[in-house]
């Protein structure tokens, strides 16, 4: 036994000596601590070198076929001295299973084989198959009626150099292996505590764009990156080993957009990507730092099949709209007057958002006669119509452009006759009425939004936490009719039984919503429980109802909001409030906020004057 033990223990200095041997100059060869602290090596085992807070000087890897050494998780040295003595030999299966790894050595070490990895005819098969022209990040669009999906999402595209065309490229996607009985709510839940597997997926992109731009009616933004062909070789090598590797998905932080950020330091090591802290990375500010980091080449804009639909739509007065509707279920209409009435662009421009439509409205199902009757019909109404030029939507801000994803606040203002001044803390993201340049109007996703308040008689204390408060606002229109949505839990101070008190409660509700121009009314149901020192009970619920509008301008975002509710134990209150918010800049903004509380028999109102900075 004690001999089998010293050779296991010689074998990894024998090995290095060997592969010393086969350098040019011994003299120059790096001692293995010293390779190991390499920033390719470390991005290589996807070392946590302070990014993040779980785990710092270990590996990501929560998988341990992805380490040869039994302690490689935690000891980026035994690691590589494991892998020298498992990659040295010719003919090595180790090589297949790690082509970026045996790069790496090859280049530090100096190894010379003409073709080292000749023996490897899956993985030599495989790479024939991954396009090697470009890679570019893609940014689909944060989406309304998901709450997994509100923060946006990043992947990597593969694109051939022999064509422009997409339908030929292959994706590469980070996510979570969700089961399907998991809703949004319970995905968000262990997505925080990380009770989901990530994994790595290589897919053709044609499929991603039917996820986000198809089925989830969510705006594509691509940006082409920089990386050269050797770069792009050990991208794709390491996308090799990195193949049925599990890692442990956290959805703040170790998430979609983190994982690429690794992929970069692989391919470009040195970016200062994953250099400072963050306790999340959020999909936006991850384009953001790529673009800092002089990856970025170019941007372009696709938009979504609901926003070209609406598009299309936008373009045609409210009779033709509601004719054009009819149309895709009943094509012969084109055969009535109220139909050949209009010119023909018009006629060709509502058959053909009639048609659009109608592929709209199926495509998430297998096509059936009739449909494909109807798409005949209209289509042979739009080819007997003259040419039009066709226009495409307008792109919208680019995302990065848009504000910092955390705030803080100064406030001063007065309740009844009572002065009081505030600091506030936003950890994320955006709220409706934050400057929309970049997002996605009436999109909200605010987390662990906290008030402090101190008055001339009460020193500094908790007035609010919003531990969450996620609101949508998905505008119905003649074709397209989602469904909108809000949640919000937290603690905040209000008046029970005769006094203000700290509450904890939940709530939420489905609604609707409508774009008006630039405006926006929307109506919620609201459903409430909470936990209150004055009540007899531990939880009283409530219904209700809110209602409102928000308003989008040029120079201010502005809003005006009505909320009303009875608790079961026959209380009630209502809230009127106003907001007016005034961006000065990307960074800063001036919030004027007034709020009438009422309750039975009495109320207070309330005056609120902000100074808000937005960082990261």
């Amino acid at each position: 036994m004690f001999p089998c033990l010293l050779m296991r223990l010689l074998l990894p200095a024998v090995a290095l000596f060997a592969a010393l041997l086969m350098t040019p100059s011994v003299q120059a060869a790096p001692s293995v601590a010293e390779l190991a602290e390499q920033p390719r090596w470390q991005a290589l085992l996807h070392v946590n070198r302070g990014a993040t807070w779980r785990g710092r000087g270990h590996s990501y890897v929560a998988d341990d076929a992805f380490f040869l050494a039994d302690n490689g998780r935690q000891n980026p040295v035994a690691e590589l001295s494991a892998s020298i003595a498992a990659l040295a030999p010719a003919g090595s299966e180790a090589r297949c299973r790690f082509p970026a790894r045996y790069h790496f050595l090859a280049d530090a070490l100096g190894w010379q084989e003409e073709a080292p990895l000749a023996h490897c005819e899956e993985y030599l098969q495989w790479r024939t198959e991954i396009p090697m022209g470009r890679a570019v990040l893609v940014f689909p669009a944060a989406y309304l009626n998901s709450p997994s999906s509100m923060f946006g999402h990043t992947l990597l595209r593969l694109d051939r150099d022999d064509t422009d065309s997409v339908w030929m490229s292959w994706a590469v996607n980070f996510g979570a292996m969700v089961q399907p009985s998991d809703n949004s709510i319970f995905y968000i839940y262990r997505g925080l505590a990380g009770g989901y597997p990530g994994y790595f997926s290589i897919v053709p992109y044609v499929t991603k764009i039917q996820d986000y731009a198809h089925l989830e009616n969510r705006d594509m933004w691509e940006y082409p990156l920089t990386l050269d062909a050797d770069e792009m070789n050990w991208l794709v090598e390491h996308l090799w080993e990195l193949k049925d590797t599990r890692f442990e998905y956290y959805f703040f932080d170790e998430n979609c957009s983190f994982r690429l950020l690794e992929l970069m330091e692989v391919a470009r090591p040195g970016t200062g990507l994953l250099d400072d802290f963050r306790f999340a990375e959020v999909p936006v500010n991850t384009v953001r730092n790529m673009h800092a980091a002089g990856l970025v080449a170019s941007r372009e804009y696709r938009p979504s099949k609901a926003v070209e639909l609406n598009h299309l739509a936008d373009q045609l007065s409210p009779g033709a709209r509601r004719l054009a509707r009819r149309l895709a279920d009943d094509p012969s209409l084109a055969e009535g007057e109220a139909y050949q009435s209009h010119t023909p662009f018009e006629r060709r421009l509502m058959s053909q958002t009639a048609y659009e439509f109608l592929r709209f409205r199926h495509r998430t199902e297998a096509r059936s006669p009739e449909v494909a009757r109807r798409s005949m019909a209209l289509l042979r109404q739009i080819n007997a119509q003259p040419v039009a030029v066709a226009t495409l939507p307008a792109p919208p801000t680019p995302p990065e452009v848009g504000h910092a994803t955390k705030m803080f606040a100064v406030s001063g203002g007065q309740r009844d006759d009572i002065g009081f001044g505030e600091l506030q803390y936003r950890f994320t993201y955006h709220d409706w009425f934050d400057n929309n340049a970049g997002f996605l109007r009436g999109a909200q996703i605010e987390g662990l939004n906290i008030r402090l308040r101190s008055t001339d008689a009460e020193a500094l204390k908790l007035e609010r936490l919003d531990v969450v408060n996620i609101r949508s606002l998905a505008p119905r229109s003649a074709f397209v009719k989602p469904v909108s949505w809000y949640v919000h839990g937290g603690i905040e101070r209000i008046e029970a039984g005769g006094r203000y008190r700290l509450t904890r409660f939940v709530e939420g509700g489905p609604g609707l919503s409508w774009r008006i121009g630039s405006v926006q009314p929307y109506l919620y149901s609201v459903f409430r429980a909470e936990n209150n020192s004055a009540w007899d009970n531990l939880v009283e619920g409530a219904a209700g109802a809110s209602t409102g509008v928000v308003w989008y301008t040029r120079r201010a975002e502005l809003g005006l909001g009505v909320q009303g509710y009875y608790l079961t134990n026959d209380a009630y209150r209502h809230r009127t409030s106003l907001t007016a918010n005034v961006p000065l800049g990307r960074s800063d903004a001036l919030r004027l906020d007034v709020e009438r509380l009422g309750w039975r028999g009495d109320g207070d109102t309330e005056w609120r004057l902000s100074w808000r900075h937005y960082f990261d």
